[in-house]
């Protein structure tokens, strides 16, 4: 039976400056870090520099993925704006289009990550943000149904490194008890973006005919050119990594580097690229487990995102009411996601909340499927809509949590996400016009996913137990019977969540 020995920390560090006190201590002969410039910090001088690092960090990427997210799901205002009358979007054709970004935009997320370590992140995120943007410019001018198609392939392309980047990257910044937490501050912007493009809609719709352009290329037109803008203001706005973050002093840079450093493990997680880590994410059963669990919220929050003023607009609603019906529930949606994010980081579980999320989902689903009267109905959609944002952070933050390894996580979490997002290639074909209004079959297909997570977000948490309580015990046998056999730090980096001193988080 093999054990690892705990040994003091050094004297500089306060390791009771925070909630999440560390497990094991560090051998800091064994670190590439100079612990003489890591400061004493009180509490509220570490929440003075997490602080400082939030507001550097998340309202950029906010703004990021707020115009991300508005410019995906623009065509569901575009749509009852003129888009499929000037384009001649008959039969399936409209449905083919939304296909055509989330194929692409699937693909082209796992291999991402990797290339935001090599291109660096302010030079990365910033120019698929401006690409992006272009895309969306161009989109305003099309004519044809085959242009449309090809603009929204570029769109697939150009985001698909924004979501996965941002959040392997802000694993990089923060600890793994107060990631939750700021995934869903940059996050909500999501979920303002749905209500935002309701209320834009309803602007834009009135510059119809303006210029010679109808209203829906109106839509993408200003929102593309406002994606520049800010692609732009990013290029000065967004920093690296942690220690070559100059808006941070050298004792800040040596804490927070620190912190995280030894976050996941007592001997820090390995940060040099090999082929292996991308091979232990491939065979990691926790990333595949992870992915279902991913898809089954992916497939109806895009299914409700890309169709709800459509949806709306069958209980017979006129097309600006149905545009301004949008927005409460996105209100609603962010309100509760900051709230579970708090509690989520707060008690250190993710999967209580997650079954919430589910659960929520089950009823708004089962709410509309049914023949109650279209105000329940309406109703319905905030409990769907609020289930699928909730827990976007949620997932994210579990599988950045039990990944360990920066390589690892980077393509455990591309994979994660990109392969758990052709969940949208479902959700855009299931909801038909020919269903109208009940649409049964993309309720029902979407409540099929929910329950895929249903039965597997147990079975992680069982699994997720059971290695965590045969660490514990082995633990404690060695302790008992003083066996001194120690791994080393580098064994124990190598090993990352496989290593004996790493509990998974429920």
């Amino acid at each position: 039976m093999t054990s690892f020995a705990n040994t003091a920390p050094p004297d500089c560090i306060n390791l009771d400056t925070s909630e999440d006190k560390q497990r094991d201590e560090v051998h800091l002969e064994d670190t590439d870090l100079d612990f003489r410039n890591v400061p004493r910090l009180t509490p509220e001088q570490e929440r003075k520099l997490w602080r400082k690092v939030d507001m550097r960090l998340v309202p950029i990427l906010s703004l990021m993925y707020l115009l991300a997210f508005l410019d995906r799901g623009n065509i569901g205002n575009a749509k009852l704006e003129g888009l499929t009358t000037q384009l001649d979007l008959t039969g399936n054709k409209y449905n083919i289009a939304l296909v055509m970004f989330y194929l692409p935009y699937c693909l082209c997320e796992p291999p991402t990550n990797l290339a935001l370590r090599a291109f660096r992140p302010s030079r990365w995120l910033p120019t698929i943000n401006l690409v992006w943007g272009i895309v969306m410019v161009l989109m305003s001018f099309v004519k044809t149904y085959p242009q449309f198609v090809g603009a929204r392939v570029c769109l697939g392309v150009a985001e698909a490194g924004l979501f996965p980047g941002v959040v392997y990257y802000l694993t990089l910044w923060y600890p793994r008890y107060m990631l939750q937490y700021r995934i869903a501050l940059f996050y909500g912007a999501a979920t303002v973006a749905g209500a935002f493009s309701g209320l834009l809609a309803f602007a834009i719709g009135h510059m119809n005919g303006i210029g010679g352009l109808e209203a829906w290329s109106w839509i993408f037109l200003l929102e593309g050119l406002l994606t520049i803008v800010v692609a732009i203001m990013s290029f000065f706005c967004l920093v690296d990594f942690p220690d070559t973050a100059t808006f941070l002093t050298p004792e800040e840079r040596a804490f927070v580097i620190w912190k995280k450093k030894y976050d996941i493990s007592s001997a820090g997680e390995e940060e040099t690229f090999a082929v292996r880590h991308i091979r232990a994410a491939f065979t990691d059963w926790q990333v595949w487990i992870q992915i279902l669990i991913y898809i089954s919220f992916v497939t109806p929050l895009t299914g409700i995102t890309l169709f709800l003023p459509t949806i709306i607009n069958s209980f017979g609603y006129s097309i600006p009411i149905s545009q301004l019906l949008t927005i409460p529930p996105y209100v609603c949606a962010t309100i509760v996601l900051f709230v579970f994010a708090h509690y989520s980081d707060k008690l250190k579980m993710r999967s209580p909340f997650i079954l919430t999320s589910l659960l929520m989902s089950l009823i708004g689903l089962s709410i509309n499927i049914s023949t109650a009267p279209n105000g329940v109905k309406y109703f319905g959609t905030f409990i769907i809509i609020i289930g699928g944002y909730a827990s976007i952070p949620g997932l994210v933050s579990w599988s950045g949590n039990n990944i360990a390894g920066q390589y690892k996580r980077g393509v455990g979490m591309a994979l994660h996400i990109g392969i758990g997002n052709f969940g949208g290639v479902f959700a855009t074909v299931i909801y038909r016009s020919q269903d109208s209004p009940r649409y049964i079959l993309g309720h029902g297909v979407a409540l099929m996913f929910v329950g895929i997570g249903l039965i597997f977000v147990p079975i992680a948490v069982f699994i997720y137990k059971r290695i965590n309580a045969k660490r514990d015990v082995a633990e404690r046998i060695a302790l008992e019977r003083g066996e001194k056999i120690q791994y080393s730090n580098q064994e124990l980096r190598e090993l990352g969540d496989r290593a004996p001193n790493f509990r998974y988080t429920l």
